[in-house]
């Protein structure tokens, strides 16, 4: 029972992307009743439309914009309404930079400086009012627990040879900016786990590994010699860990990175 999450209400941002469906499908099965926050017009996956089937009533769609104030402010007044007070919050909303198919690469020195402040706005800055916003009302109530969702990337450079393979008339260059907006996002959470540790809020960064997709052939056998597990993560490995840091079984957790990387990182 320490795992558990009933009739607790749970946020999750960027619910209706890649990882979002997982952490959504794991706070459900948890007991939790989730607030699913995304753009406006966000199409959402499969696998979203899967999991609000089968939640019903214990899932909400709420349309946010986590680089916007207001309409952060705005989610929260609709989450309050139609759920109560939030206790977990996943900060999960972010972009990346998946491999293309040629076009739109540069070389480092040419790197435009507008795709390095659009990642560090969302990834780095969106999180930062998302948890103003929520985590400022947990703190009120003296309880809570927010789980940013991190990366292998915040504690090591992306092996650029994983990429080598990939056809163009450049080669694919794995920004420096999603790394360097997940490390922010690391410090940031020891941040507020010390700001607001009296005050009864958990702050918690879940960074997982290379996660299993649509990935080529080559890319997945690279990636998964490079990791002491011997393959890439898979979206039930990530749902036990995510429960840990926002039930009670964590209660004595603030503060922590939490590498769900199979390894990648302990070489």
């Amino acid at each position: 029972m320490r795992f558990s999450l009933d009739n607790q209400v749970a946020i999750v941002t960027g619910a209706c992307g890649k990882l979002g469906p997982v952490w959504t499908e794991a706070l459900l099965d948890a007991g939790a009743r989730v607030a699913a926050l995304d753009l406006a017009g966000t199409k959402p996956t499969e696998a979203f439309a899967a999991v609000a089937r089968q939640a019903g009533e214990r899932l909400e769609r709420i349309d946010c914009d986590i680089t916007d104030r207001r309409s952060i402010e705005a989610a929260a007044a609709k989450v309050r309404q139609q759920f109560g007070t939030a206790a977990v919050l996943v900060n999960n909303a972010g972009v990346d930079q998946p491999p293309d198919s040629g076009g739109n690469r540069s070389a480092i020195e040419n790197l435009p400086l507008e795709q390095f402040r659009r990642m560090v706005e969302v990834n780095l800055l969106g999180t930062f009012q998302v948890t103003q916003v929520f985590g400022g009302s947990m703190a009120g109530q003296g309880r809570g627990s927010i789980i940013n969702i991190g990366s292998l990337y915040a504690s090591v450079s992306p092996d650029q040879r994983f990429y080598d393979h990939l056809a163009g008339e450049l080669p694919f260059l794995k920004s420096p900016a999603y790394g360097a907006s997940k490390a922010g996002v690391v410090n940031m959470t020891k941040y507020f786990s010390t700001l607001w540790g009296p005050r009864g809020v958990r702050v918690n960064t879940l960074s997982p590994g290379g996660v299993l997709g649509a990935q080529d052939d080559q890319f997945k056998a690279k990636y998964g010699a490079r990791v002491p597990l011997g393959r890439m993560a898979t979206f039930e490995d990530l749902k036990g860990p995510l429960v840990f840091l926002a039930s009670d079984a964590s209660s004595y957790v603030t503060g922590h990175e939490l590498r769900v990387d199979g390894g990648f990182t302990a070489w």
